[in-house]
């Protein structure tokens, strides 16, 4: 019987591994879809403000960037943000960083980047301290009262 539950307890344990990246690589395969989607709607952007100036240099007027081109321009600033942003979650997805160097993907505890050699900036990190204050400052909701206790029974363990 113990045979049968230590199969069982794999079979979920092996479940919930794939369950999780296939969620993961789910939400990359629509952050993809999002970038490329506005990569596609900038270079739309592009084809207009080009066409503006073109027209402009035809008729052979003054183009100001300022009143006539400055929708186009604040457009494709907030999708170049948005693909920032997509970029980053991917990264997070994926348990990484990017060398602000080289913009490489790399490890998360990487303390040089592989390809440029480029010493990392280091994450800072919460000392004990500050985590027991947090913990003592958070509203705890009573079923996980005892959660609370565990956690700050391994801070102040790890402090001593």
């Amino acid at each position: 019987m113990e045979f049968l539950n230590k199969i069982g307890k794999k079979v979920s344990e092996t479940y919930d591994a794939t369950a999780e990246k296939t969620s993961r690589l789910a939400k990359e395969a629509k952050l993809k879809m999002k970038i490329n989607e506005n990569k596609s709607d900038i270079k739309q952007l592009y084809i207009e403000i080009g066409e503006k100036v073109y027209q402009k240099h035809v008729r052979e007027e003054n183009i100001d960037i300022k009143t006539e081109l400055e929708e186009q321009c604040t457009k494709i600033d907030v999708l170049s943000s948005e693909i920032e942003t997509c970029l980053n979650s991917i990264l997070e997805l994926k348990q990484r960083k990017q060398c602000p160097a080289c913009h490489t993907e790399i490890d998360l505890d990487s303390i040089f980047c592989p390809k440029c050699g480029k010493e990392q900036p280091k994450m800072e990190a919460k000392d004990a301290e500050e985590i027991i204050v947090d913990l003592e400052n958070a509203e705890v909701v009573p079923e996980n009262e005892t959660e609370k206790e565990i956690v700050e029974e391994k801070v102040t363990g790890e402090n001593e």
